[in-house]
C-alpha cells in the first residue's frame, strides 16, 4: 500500500512543478533592454560639450556622461551576458535592474543640465534616450515581479503538494485498527433451592411394626 502511495504523491508533485513552471516564461533581459541602452549610447556619443556653456553644470554633466559611457561599455554587457544565461534566476537579474537604475538616475542629471546650458537640438534627443530608456526599466522591473509572484506560487503549491503526500504515506503505512471481538454475555442460572424434608405430620404412624390390638381377657 505504501509505494502506490508514495508513487502517485510524487506524480502530483512533478505534475505542480511542470505546470506552474509553464505559466510564465520571463524574456532575456537584453531582448528588453538592447534597444534603450544602444539609443541612450548614440545620443550621449553625440554630445558636444563645448558648445555647452561654461560652469560648474556644465563639468558635472561632462563627469556623469563619462560615467554612462563607462557603464554601457564596462560593466552593462556582462551584467546582461549574465542576466541572459538565466532570466528566471532573480539573482542574476537584479543586479542589471540595480545597475539600469542607476544609469537612469545619471541620465535625468544629464537632461536636466542640457536644459540649463545646452544646446536646443541635444536636449530633445536626450530626454527621448531617457524615456525609451524608463518604459524599457519599467518593464523588466514588471517581469522581475512576475518572476517573483510565479517562484512563490510554485513554492505554495509544492509545499501543499508535499503535505498531502506525506498525510497519505501515514495513511497508507498506519495499519487499519483490528476489528473487536463482540462480547461474550454470561448467562448466569439461579441454582433452585432444594425442596426441604417433608415432616411427618400428626396423624401419621410411626415407622416400625404396626401395632397389635388388645386380646379379650
Amino acid at each position: 500500500m505504501w509505494c502506490p502511495a508514495q508513487s502517485t504523491a510524487a506524480g502530483a508533485v512533478n505534475s505542480g512543478a511542470t505546470s506552474g513552471a509553464n505559466y510564465f516564461t520571463p524574456s532575456a533581459p537584453s531582448d528588453i533592454l538592447q534597444r534603450s541602452l544602444d539609443e541612450v549610447r548614440i545620443t550621449v556619443g553625440n554630445v558636444k560639450l563645448d558648445k555647452w556653456k561654461k560652469g560648474n553644470v556644465r563639468d558635472e554633466a561632462g563627469t556623469n556622461i563619462d560615467a554612462i559611457q563607462r557603464d554601457l561599455q564596462g560593466t552593462l554587457p556582462a551584467l546582461l551576458k549574465d542576466a541572459d544565461s538565466a532570466p528566471g534566476t532573480l539573482t542574476k537579474v537584479l543586479p542589471l535592474s540595480r545597475n539600469v537604475d542607476a544609469l537612469y538616475d545619471v541620465m535625468v542629471h544629464v537632461v536636466e543640465a542640457s536644459r540649463v546650458v545646452g544646446t536646443g537640438d541635444i536636449v530633445g534627443q536626450l530626454q527621448q534616450a531617457l524615456n525609451d530608456l524608463e518604459k524599457a526599466r519599467v518593464v523588466l522591473d514588471n517581469q522581475i515581479q512576475q518572476t517573483a509572484d510565479m517562484q512563490e506560487k510554485q513554492v505554495i503549491d509544492l509545499r501543499t503538494t508535499v503535505q498531502k503526500q506525506d498525510a497519505s504515506l501515514r495513511a497508507a503505512a498506519t495499519p487499519p485498527p483490528a476489528p473487536k471481538c463482540p462480547t461474550t454475555t454470561t448467562t448466569t442460572r439461579r441454582k433452585r433451592a432444594a425442596k426441604p424434608a417433608a415432616t411427618p405430620g400428626a396423624n401419621s404412624k410411626p415407622a416400625g411394626n404396626p401395632s397389635t390390638p388388645n386380646k379379650p381377657q
